[in-house]
């Protein structure tokens, strides 16, 4: 593994923006990718943050990120530390990078005092739920995701 894991900083918005892309690409969701960079932007480097990140740097070059944030479980009293995403280009795939940075956010959620570190992943993605199985994680099949989003949020809201 020749890249280094460190911090993301504002300068890297546009490479992480990206890889972002290419993630959606992966996952057949482009037609739900509406983000920008200056939207990553402020959640990163904003006035009030909502998330953090990682970024593997190969002589300059991002090749890959994770994104996180805190969430917080009532039933154990403590925050939990979330990765929305975690994606590595495909040439730097099987280099030992995707572990590192799974094994440098448990790190971060370990100091920070964290109850847990979760994420979610496709149920069709077999590879990378061996990945996570084979570190240690467990994939739950009776859990599915809630979402209420776009339209169905704005009318949502105006039953309140």
């Amino acid at each position: 593994m020749a890249a280094t894991i460190r911090a993301a900083t504002a300068g890297d918005v546009s490479a992480m923006h990206a890889l972002m892309y290419q993630l959606a690409e992966f996952e057949k969701l482009t037609h739900l990718f509406t983000g920008t960079p200056e939207l990553l932007a402020d959640a990163l480097f904003g006035a009030h943050p909502a998330a953090e990140a990682l970024v593997a740097d190969d002589a300059g070059k991002i090749v890959g990120y994770a994104l996180f944030f805190h969430n917080y479980s009532t039933f154990l009293g403590r925050r939990g530390l979330y990765l929305e995403d975690l994606y590595i280009e495909p040439t730097q795939r099987g280099t030992g990078l995707g572990t590192a940075m799974l094994r440098k956010l448990a790190a971060i959620a370990v100091e920070r005092q964290c109850a847990r570190f979760e994420w979610s992943v496709l149920d069709w993605n077999e590879p990378a739920i061996r990945f996570y199985e084979k570190m240690g994680a467990t994939v739950f099949p009776d859990w599915r995701v809630v979402r209420v989003t776009g339209d169905a949020l704005d009318k949502l809201a105006v039953q309140s």
